[in-house]
């Protein structure tokens, strides 16, 4: 097999590490491998691969799984969001901001490079490429494995044919990349084109992700035909959007939409790392959104000291799982230096004891009464964070409450401890912790430090949106950056609801500044920190909250330019 043929494969898991390349370049298994600055995607044969059929073979190194931050609704087109946000006053004269000059990159589901709101004037397309992941039969994005690249020429060509499809085949099927795209960048109202995005000159760059490997589907119990995205595969993304500013020589802002509930919500993990790495370079800005996770009850946090009940080294953690699960992968982090052991009951009443695994080790258990298997997977030290991480993967769970007693071992200094469940979309019935909190529910990898994280607002009135993520960040780090109108937003599909549209929002706002900025001369060097703080600056604020604030960031409740 060639490396395009494993690195679309089942057959071929992909890991993500920060070896030295000649560890690679000398290694006796089957792979191959790209290289993302200082990480290796690495395509590597299930033969070598051990215990896969957990797979729990290294946590930093598996890819985790990402999903889409966006609900839905119908209206028509209300500029409100773009006006409390300041933006549509700065497209006008006399500092006429559009985005001209910058390039806006969308990685998402793609885009309806069809749709009017994607081209100029004269009809021709704004798109500077896109790089569809899913295509494998035209030219391969250069320094890349797989997926076909579609520039700016060949979308031109195919819009001037009766049926464009037969030319650029690259499709959006669901929708969220093109909205997206569109509340960034769409063009402005003219010629017959009722709607119009925060950035409509700026140019476009946008990639379709391929969704995730069957095998990483199975491993993290996503329902069927819910759309799942893998980390490699985001990161190969951004260094693709990161090549337009040395191949044109212009500011780029990269826009997520897409978060996960995996992870040691810290920024730690590989894709959050290097985000970090690129928003740090001059010229880039990345926007991200905070996930819509914060009235979904998927997040526990315990300490030892203030919530014990049955003695004083003892928490029960209680789930309650609805009808017909297919089950979920349940994350526990502990702080250093405790050290903290789980055992299991189910509705049922069978039990799993505390189990003080080694420093990286597994064991699954099955129940004599009921279908239920539970794999424990435990890391005194997991890489990347250094802390203490237990991953239980629970198949087929009956339905009821489910009760996961936390313990310590000998004795308590911290005392606290985090558990995640994974996001709404990757459970296909209610799994939910009874007594959860709202906070620290920022999803990846809007953890980052360099990135501008957002969560999200009602623009009618102010209020926060109820299902936004909200920080701060495990460790007490303030996110999100500030919040951006998220609800009921006009999109090219009708008023829609999310975080991922206060990150579209953002990210026009943030090409309106690099084009003050740095294709009009007055800051040429900025980057990510920079923008953040000028927006937090120049944002409206409401002085009867508390700064800094879990719901609305760093002394900010509205994102204006």
């Amino acid at each position: 097999m060639d490396c395009m043929e494993k690195a679309l494969s089942n057959n071929y898991y992909n890991v993500i590490t920060d070896f030295p390349v000649y560890l690679l370049d000398n290694s006796e298994f089957d792979i191959c491998y790209h290289q993302i600055e200082n990480f290796h995607l690495v395509y590597i044969s299930e033969d070598d691969i051990r215990n896969t059929s957990e797979y729990f073979y290294d946590y930093r190194g598996i890819p985790k799984v990402y999903g889409l931050m966006q609900e839905f609704g119908t209206d028509a087109f209300d500029p409100n969001s773009l006006i409390v946000s300041g933006i549509t006053q700065i497209q006008r004269e006399p500092l006429s901001l559009t985005g001209q000059g910058v390039i806006i990159c969308v990685i998402d589901t793609g885009i309806d490079y069809t749709n009017p709101v994607f081209r100029d004037s004269e009809g021709n397309s704004r798109i500077l490429a896109i790089w569809d992941q899913t295509i494998q039969t035209g030219p391969i994005p250069k320094g890349f494995f797989f997926g076909t690249e579609y520039t700016r020429e060949d979308i031109n060509r195919a819009l001037q044919t009766e049926d464009p499809y037969m030319i650029v085949p690259s499709k959006d099927e669901i929708g969220h990349g093109s909205t997206m795209a569109g509340v960034a960048a769409g063009t402005r109202l003219s010629g017959g084109i009722n709607y119009t995005g925060a950035a409509p000159d700026a140019d476009i760059v946008v990639v379709k992700l391929k969704e995730c490997k069957p095998y990483l589907r199975d491993f993290y119990l996503v329902p069927s035909g819910v759309p799942a995205y893998e980390e490699g595969d985001i990161m190969l993304a951004v260094q693709y959007a990161d090549s337009f500013a040395r191949e044109f020589r212009r500011p780029v802002v990269i826009c997520l939409g897409l978060g996960t509930n995996y992870g040691d919500h810290t920024g730690r993990a590989p894709l959050p790392r290097y985000l970090d790495f690129v928003a740090s370079k001059r010229s880039r800005a990345v926007v991200v959104s905070g996930g819509n996770e914060g009235n979904a009850s998927h997040h526990f946090q315990g300490d030892m000291k203030e919530q014990s009940r049955i003695g004083p080294n003892s928490v029960p953690v209680e789930v309650r799982v609805g009808e017909n699960s297919e089950g979920f992968l349940l994350e526990f982090w502990g702080n250093v230096p405790d050290i903290f052991t789980i055992s299991v009951r189910s509705p049922g009443g069978e039990s799993i004891p505390a189990l003080r695994l080694g420093i990286q080790d597994s064991i699954t258990y099955g129940f004599v009464y009921e279908r239920t298997k539970i794999t424990i997977a435990g890391m005194l030290v997991e890489p990347a964070s250094g802390e203490e991480l237990i991953l239980m993967r629970v198949v087929a769970p009956t339905p009821g409450i489910w009760t996961f007693q936390v313990e310590a071992s000998g004795d308590i200094y911290n005392g606290t401890f985090h558990m995640w469940l994974p996001i709404t979309q990757f459970l296909n019935v209610p799994v939910y912790f009874l007594e959860a909190t709202p906070y620290i529910t920022l999803t990846e990898p809007a953890m980052a430090e360099n990135v501008i994280s957002v969560s999200a607002y009602d623009a009618s009135n102010n209020s926060f949106y109820i299902e936004s993520g909200r920080g701060f960040t495990r460790t007490g780090i303030i996110k999100p950056d500030f919040a951006a109108p998220g609800v009921n937003v006009s999109t090219i599909r009708g008023n829609q609801s999310g975080t991922s549209l206060a990150a579209a929002i953002t990210a026009g706002a943030v090409a309106q500044f690099m084009q003050w900025a740095v294709v009009e001369g007055n800051n040429p060097m900025v980057a990510s920190r920079e923008i953040k703080n000028y927006f937090i600056r120049g944002a409206s604020r409401n002085y009867d909250i508390t700064f800094p604030n879990r719901e609305w960031g760093d002394n900010v409740i509205i994102v204006s330019s």
